[in-house]
Formats: structure tokens, sequence, C-alpha cells
């Protein structure tokens, strides 16, 4: 091992130690009782309630992900517009969402996660939107999670060159994870997902800064990229020839069915626990829109310098990648290249952080739903607090190890895995958020049938429709599965609350409440 691999790695072992640290100085304070394990008791401030949402979204898909179809594609196929639909979900999400569910959630019983918001929102004595929210929440944070070690795999795999022990460092990464937030429990995952988060934007602003300089200048990179046909066209989608990404056929037009595909992303706010979890958490509803300002602002700076992280790199080094899965790479070897090694070890850093920051979510939110949702409220409700912290300490491992199955066995591109997912929880869960905040009249059986159909139309889309769409040259067919999944969510969640008995009186009147003091 050469002397410039082990300052990279020194540099990313002082972040690791630094992690830990802060997992031990909420360890007392966040294993008190259930509700300091999975709410923090509501104790989040704006800057960290605000950093913690954005960088536990955003995962390594950001670093890695986002620039590889940036750097591959072109800016008009994919990069801009997704970027364009995410950074406008995160403002109406903060925007019309944090506020009344915040209230909403403590004047519904108290809720401390998702699915017993729904299930006291709609006085669910038998548990059914207990049981489906919880089932999908295991379902597609499983594959998230999996998407986040398939990122750990990348990073080492490119910085020692042996894909031989891949898997190996998988692994470690997905052990480090694991030990950190059982340690911290929901406070300290949320302070380190918050040094997570700052440390995710400086490596993206400064690559970014530091490849404009390498590549020339933005004179230079805007000529360069000008030889690649429709490369910087937002209406347009390049197209590299396969086995040989460094020459370009002519390029088509963007269609605005791609366009709408791609923006519709942004959907899946709505829907995404890990950001929801944090609306509900923060300690003073007034200043909710201090948050909404510095989430907003760290979403777009990194959205878009992660946009020209890829466009930089392939001005920098246009032949360098192959193909999409390769091209993910892009920030890895930026980084190396540009900074010092130690530096480069703390700026790469920025990628386990962003992987880390999401993985400790979602392994705490499934724990929460099986341990306090499942558990607790629905089978034993006499159980102790101590029970109810070691079942969730048990669900931890067992959805790290489903994790690593599906990471170890599945696709190696996080943009496929992460978009799955992001469908799967947009689709189930952010219709029924909406309606749930904003229509008195959506009933028990709509909200139920509502999270059912989303989640069953993702899989039935993406894996039927869209490949009948593909195959047969339906391209309305071939849409993102997220928009015909929360659309059809939204028909059914109408249709039968309209078809059932209306709510009773004192649900209609914990909602004007909750209306109320949101205002």
């Amino acid at each position: 091992m050469d002397a410039q691999l082990l300052k990279i790695l020194l540099g990313m072992g002082i972040y690791f130690v630094f992690i830990i640290g802060v997992a031990l100085v909420f360890m007392r304070q966040s294993n008190k009782d259930a509700e300091s394990f999975f709410l923090g008791k509501r104790a989040l401030g704006p800057w960290v309630s605000a950093l913690s949402a954005e960088a536990s979204d955003m995962s390594g898909w950001l670093l890695l992900g986002l620039p590889g179809v940036a750097y591959f594609y072109g800016l008009g196929a994919e990069a801009f517009w997704t970027a364009v639909g995410l950074a406008l979900g995160t403002w109406l999400n903060w925007k019309i969402v944090a506020k009344r569910l915040r209230t909403y959630s403590e004047t519904a019983g108290n809720s401390w996660t998702l699915p017993s918001f729904f299930s006291n929102r709609f006085h669910d004595k038998r548990h059914i939107l207990l049981f489906i929210s919880a089932a999908l929440i295991i379902l597609f944070f499983s594959i998230y999670v999996a998407a986040q070690f398939v990122t750990f795999g990348k990073l080492f795999n490119y910085l020692f060159n042996a894909p031989q022990y891949e898997k190996h460092i998988i692994l470690i990464g997905s052990l480090l994870v694991f030990i950190y937030t059982l340690l911290g429990g929901f406070l300290g995952e949320s302070w380190t997902d918050f040094v997570q988060g700052l440390l995710m934007i400086a490596a993206i602003v400064l690559v970014f800064i530091f490849g404009i300089n390498a590549a020339g200048g933005f004179a230079a990179i805007s000529e360069n990229l000008n030889s690649f046909p429709r490369f910087l066209d937002i209406f347009g989608i390049a197209q590299p020839t396969p086995g040989n990404a460094g020459i370009f056929g002519a390029g088509r037009p963007n269609s605005l069915l791609n366009i709408i595909t791609c923006a519709a992303w942004g959907l899946g706010y709505f829907g995404m626990p890990q950001v929801l979890l944090r609306f509900m958490a923060i300690k003073n509803p007034a200043r909710l829109s201090q948050a909404r300002i510095i989430a907003v602002s760290w979403c777009v700076i990194s959205l878009f310098a992660a946009c020209g992280i890829g466009l930089v790199g392939r001005a920098w080094s246009p032949e360098i990648f192959s193909s999409a899965a390769e091209s993910e790479l892009i920030f890895l070897v930026m980084a190396k290249q540009f900074f010092p090694p130690l530096a480069a070890g703390l700026v790469l850093s920025g990628i386990l952080g962003a992987s880390m920051s999401s993985a400790d979510s979602y392994m705490l939110i499934t724990s929460s739903s099986i341990a306090n949702d499942l558990v607790k409220n629905s089978f034993k409700k006499d159980i102790s607090e101590t029970s109810v912290l070691w079942i969730a300490r048990a669900t931890m491992f067992a959805v790290t190890v489903f994790g690593l199955f599906v990471a170890l066995s599945g696709s190696d591109s996080i943009f496929k895995i992460v978009s799955y997912a992001w469908a799967g929880l947009g689709a189930s869960f952010g219709p029924l958020i909406l309606f749930s905040l904003f229509w008195k009249r959506t009933t028990l059986a709509g909200a139920a049938c509502g999270m059912i159909s989303g989640g069953i139309m993702v899989v039935l889309w993406k894996q039927v429709i869209s490949v009948f769409g593909r195959n047969h040259g339906i391209m309305p067919l071939t849409v993102y599965e997220l928009l015909p999944a929360f659309l059809t969510s939204c028909i059914v969640i109408f249709a039968v609350s309209l078809a059932t008995k209306k709510p009773s009186a004192q649900i209609e009147a914990e909602f004007e409440k909750a209306k109320a003091l949101s205002k």
C-alpha cells in the first residue's frame, strides 16, 4: 500500500472516529426510553432538522449517481430535470407539509413514527394501517439500505483497485453504520447526519470548483462540451457510443414525456419517512420557516453542483468511462486527483457521509416500524420499554443483513436501485400524507387502499407495464413508475373515501385542531 493511499485512509479514519464519537455523546440520552430512541423527544433545532433531513434523503446517489448520469448522458437526459424536480419537491414539502405534520402528529396521539401517525390520524383500532405501512417501509427501505452499501463497495474498490475485496468492504461499512445507529438512536443519528450534511455540501462544492480550474475554466469547458452533440442541451439527449463513451452520435430531442418523468422525482418527497420524521421531531414549529430556507438552499446548491461535477468531469477527462455504471466513479476520480491525500480522504468521506446518513435513517425507521408500531402497538401493548428497544436493535441487525444480501447480489447502478425504492416510498406514502393533512373527508378505507395501490402500481409498472411499453414502442408506458403510481394512489384514496362512511366527529375535530395550530 503506497503512502498516498495511507494518507487518504487516515483522513477517512479521522472522519469515522468523529462519527462514532458523536453517537457516543448521545448514547445515554437516546436510550432512556422508546420515544427518545425513535424521535429524540421532539428536540431538534432548525439547523439539525434541515440538514439531517436533506443528508439522510440524498444518500450516495447525490455524489455518485447524479454526477455519473450527467457525465455519461449530458445535462438534458436525466440530470438537469431530475435536479429541478427534486429542488421543487423539497421546497413544496417544507412549505406545505412540514408544519401541518408537526402539529398533527402531536395532536393525533403524540405519534412518534409515520405508521403510528396514520393509525392515530384515522383511529385505526384494528391496526390495518400500521401493518400496511410497516410492511412497505421494510420492503423499500431494505432496498434503499442496499444502495448505500453498494456505494461503500464502489468507493473502496476504486481506492484499492481490488474487486476481490469489494464484498469485505461492503460488510465493514454496513457494520459501522449499524454500530453508531445502535449507540446513538435518533438524536445521535440526526446529529451525525447534520455533520455529514455539512461535509457533503463542502465536498461537492470543492470538487466542482477545483474541477472547473482543472478543466481550463468556463470557456474551455463550454467549448469541449459543445463538441458533443446536444450534451449541454436541456431539451436534448446526448448519445455516447456503447463501449467508447468519448465518441458521440448526433443526439436526439428530449421528449416532454422524459422531462415529466425526470421532474416527477420531486413527488417522492411527500412520502419519504426519513424527511417527514424530521418535520415531526423539530422542537419549535415556529422555526420550520428557518429550517425550510436552510434545507432548500442546501438542496439546490448540492443538486446543481453535483450535475456540474458530471459536466466538468466530461470536459476534463472525456474518455475514461465506457458505461453509465462506471461513470458513477467520476466524483471519486476528481477528488483523488485534485486534493492532497489527507484532504482527499476527508473529501471522499463526503460519499461515506452521504451513504451513512441515509442508511442509518432507514435502519432506525424500519426498526421503529417493527418494534414500536407492530409489536408494541399491535401485538403486546404491555411490553416494557427495554424490550421495545431490544426488538428495535434486533430489527436493525436484520435490516443490515438483508441490505447486505441485496447489495451483494443485485445491480451495481446506484441510480437504478435508488429510483425503484424512491418510487415505492413516494407513491405509497406521499398521496396519503397530502390527503391526511389537507382533506378532512379522507377515510380509513381510502387510506389503506391508497397505500396498497401505490405500492403495487410501482412494482407492476416497473416490472410489467414499462417492459411491455419498451418492447412495443409505446413510449407513454415507459414513464418513471413514481408518476403513474402516485396518481393511482390519489385517485384510489379519493374514490374509496367518497364511497365509504365519512370520518367520525372526533376525527374531524382533531383535523380542525391541527389545522388551527399550524397557522
